[in-house]
């Protein structure tokens, strides 16, 4: 577990696991919405998000979050774990309000977290599994290669999947 991007519907808990993930691996992760957006919510032109994302995966290790499918082949082809978190809208939903209670919106880059709720967001969250979910599998299986991957459907299964990556770098620093 080297090179892992970790993808799924915003309120997910992308960031999270990604901090937690990078911490057990040694590794700062990278949020793709500090990379994409400015202090002003002002988005990178697709071409220069697209050429940093190369530079990233172009590393021997990293942690990346976030979902970006115009730009997910580039993740999808370097990566060597995959983690699809596939959580209900519900789960979402309740996931954006935790964190726009949590932070009170606004950007906050040391947490990956990048909180602004609109309408158009909450559409997206509600139209996620529908609309974007089977886009998502698909480019996964069309770039992801050989890659481990690994789909987590609630907060218990990713909570588990945490424990056991926690206690393999546990494991994984003793005998090294």
């Amino acid at each position: 577990m080297d090179r892992v991007a970790i993808i799924g519907c915003g309120g997910s808990g992308k960031s999270r696991l990604a901090r937690e993930v990078g911490e057990a691996l040694g590794v700062t992760p990278v949020h793709l919405d500090g990379l994409y957006y400015d202090e002003h919510w002002q988005p990178l032109p697709q071409d220069q998000f697209a050429d940093r994302q190369r530079e990233l995966v172009a590393a021997p290790r990293w942690v990346i979050d976030g979902n970006y499918v115009s730009t997910l082949p580039i993740r999808m082809e370097a990566a060597d774990t995959v983690i699809f978190l596939d959580l209900p809208a519900p789960t979402c939903l309740l996931g954006i309000a935790q964190r726009r209670l949590r932070h009170r919106g606004g950007q906050h880059a040391a947490a990956g977290v990048y909180d602004r709720i609109t309408w158009n967001f909450v559409r997206y969250i509600i139209g996620y599994r529908r609309q974007m979910a089977p886009r998502v599998r698909r480019l996964i299986a069309e770039h992801a290669g050989d890659a481990e991957m690994i789909v987590l459907r609630s907060r218990r299964a990713t909570r588990r999947y945490l424990a056991s990556v926690t206690a393999a770098a546990a494991v994984s620093s003793l005998s090294g």
